[in-house]
């Protein structure tokens, strides 16, 4: 289980004259939306799970708007009575989580990375800390960070009142070893920057990877501003990807079902292709007619188990899906290309707006359903002609999900 916690406890002494003094730091309104929700929207689009949101001043502003979910992350809280400083609230914190290492962000600050390429950086160097670290022209507001050669961290400095130059600093996201921090012995109440970064940085394994990604401290109106200039940019609304999945995952069996998992054959460079999509895409969601089931060819129990294995395999690979629609009918409302099954995941997920939504199919269908909808649509070909009704309906034609992947990541 991929798990994190956010510092969601500060007072906000700086921005009080800006939000008033019934609006906690990270409720603070970006662009229309809170900047915690920021934060929780990069962690369920890079597949988190679970997510401690770590509490204090105003803590029921936060619980009562969030609850106990945000799309597919499940949320907690661990509240504190009295403020326990940054080292007694992630302990505190790291008691409702299991991962053996617990990923931990500030609510003030945005660090858009990729928080998968830490997780490999702290475990290929068995690390017991692994930090973010990033590259400003000034360290002096935030303290300067010294790296020896082989990423392993040498010192904290301390911030500077006077100019310090450019350097790297220490950009608020933490991989943690769970166990090895609850093992120190701290009191209820210590700084993880004093007490641990900084006072133990030389019998500890803490190392750092720099990341050039986009960085952001609201902690001062300066930057709270500028946060309202380029959010709008940074998080456009989210795209969601509907794929058929018979000839789209796997080999398109002619006149013949998918019965068993014996008989579906993975087509080269989906698994990777989706593994790509799970970073980019806010929901993904397989939209699939199985007439075989009403003919008496195969049983829900048998497609329920070629799931299974489906979704195992695209799981290892780093991908994922997030709901199966299936229509088992001749016609009706929810055989494609009639638009039954896309109004269930709108009902399940209701931010979903069909004009951000690909879809990703090889038969007409697929397309004319897409189509209906305003969807974009790409239409994979096979390496077979293109039926002259498809050109158009569809916004690009490809040869198969591999090929595909420009348009997943974004370029056009």
């Amino acid at each position: 289980m991929k798990e994190a916690i956010i510092l969601a406890g500060g007072f906000g002494t700086r921005l009080a004259h800006v939000l008033g003094q019934n609006i906690p730091k990270p409720m603070a309104p970006v662009a229309g939306r809170p900047f915690l929700s920021y934060l929780l929207t990069r962690l369920e689009q890079q597949g988190y799970e679970h997510v401690v949101l770590s509490t204090g001043h105003l803590a029921e502003k936060i619980s009562d708007y969030y609850g106990s979910s945000f799309g597919r992350l499940r949320l907690s809280y661990a509240v504190e009575q009295t403020p326990l400083w940054t080292g007694g609230a992630i302990a505190y914190a790291m008691q409702q989580t299991e991962a053996e290492d617990v990923l931990v962000l500030n609510g003030d600050t945005l660090f858009d990375i990729d928080f998968e390429a830490l997780e490999d950086f702290h475990r290929s160097h068995h690390a017991e800390v692994s930090v973010a670290l990033r590259q400003v022209e000034e360290t002096a507001r935030y303290g300067r960070v010294e790296v020896a050669a082989d990423s392993r961290i040498s010192a904290f400095r301390e911030k500077s009142e006077t100019p310090d130059g450019e350097g790297l600093i220490n950009g608020g996201i933490y991989m943690i070893r769970r166990k090895w921090l609850l093992s120190l012995g701290m009191p209820e109440k210590f700084s993880f920057e004093k007490e641990v970064l900084q006072a133990k940085t030389g019998e500890m394994r803490c190392f750092g990877r720099r990341f050039e990604n986009y960085f952001i401290d609201i902690g001062v109106p300066d930057d709270y501003h500028k946060a309202q200039r380029e959010f709008p940019t940074l998080f456009e609304d989210g795209k969601d990807l509907f794929l058929d999945r018979d000839g789209v995952l796997n080999v398109y069996r002619s006149n013949d079902y998918v019965k068993c998992w014996d008989e579906w054959t993975w087509i080269d460079g989906a698994r990777e292709a989706l593994a790509k999509a799970a970073k980019e895409f806010r929901h993904i969601c397989i939209i699939s007619n199985q007439r075989g089931i009403s003919k008496g060819l195969f049983t829900m129990t048998d497609l329920e188990d070629v799931h299974r294995h489906m979704l195992r395999d695209i799981a290892e690979a780093g991908g994922r899906i997030d709901h199966i629609y299936i229509c088992t009918d001749k016609e009706g409302e929810n055989r494609k290309p009639n638009p039954g099954m896309a109004l269930q995941a709108k009902r399940d997920y209701p931010e979903i707006d069909f004009r951000s939504v690909l879809m990703v199919g090889d038969m007409e269908s697929d397309i004319e359903f897409g189509y209906r909808l305003g969807m974009q649509c790409c239409y994979l070909s096979k390496g077979e002609p293109v039926p002259e009704t498809v050109h158009d309906k569809t916004d690009w034609i490809e040869e198969d999900l591999k090929c595909m992947e420009k348009h997943i990541i974004g370029e056009k």
